[in-house]
């Protein structure tokens, strides 16, 4: 059994291994942007089921407080950036324009 344990955990460790790393190994905002746009794309797809208004407020806040100014830092840094392709590779897998415009800027 602590055989079994040992060798599934020395595989997951191989497989997670170089994506763990290359992760580790983006310039520190960038780290910090990843971190912070995966939280906010993790409450993007939240959806009560059933509605609960209570739990629709909560994603309502923490939607604000980690996706605003997301695509304007995501621009930045892909100009930042631009000639680090495993910097890009990254930022490229993130949605670009998520945010809605500010209010009175209907289109």
């Amino acid at each position: 059994m602590r055989l079994l344990l040992n060798s599934t955990l020395a595989m997951l460790s191989l497989c997670l291994g170089p994506a763990m790393a290359a992760e580790t190994q983006l310039p520190v905002d960038v780290a910090k942007y990843v971190k912070q746009r995966e939280g906010c794309d993790h409450f993007r797809g939240e959806f009560p089921d059933p509605p609960d208004p209570q739990r629709i407020k909560e994603i309502e806040r923490e939607i604000r407080k980690l996706c605003t100014g997301t695509d304007r830092k995501l621009d930045q840094l892909k100009r930042k950036y631009a000639r680090n392709h495993a910097v890009l590779k990254r930022l490229n897998e993130f949605e670009e324009n998520i945010e809605p415009p500010p209010a009175g800027n209907s289109l």
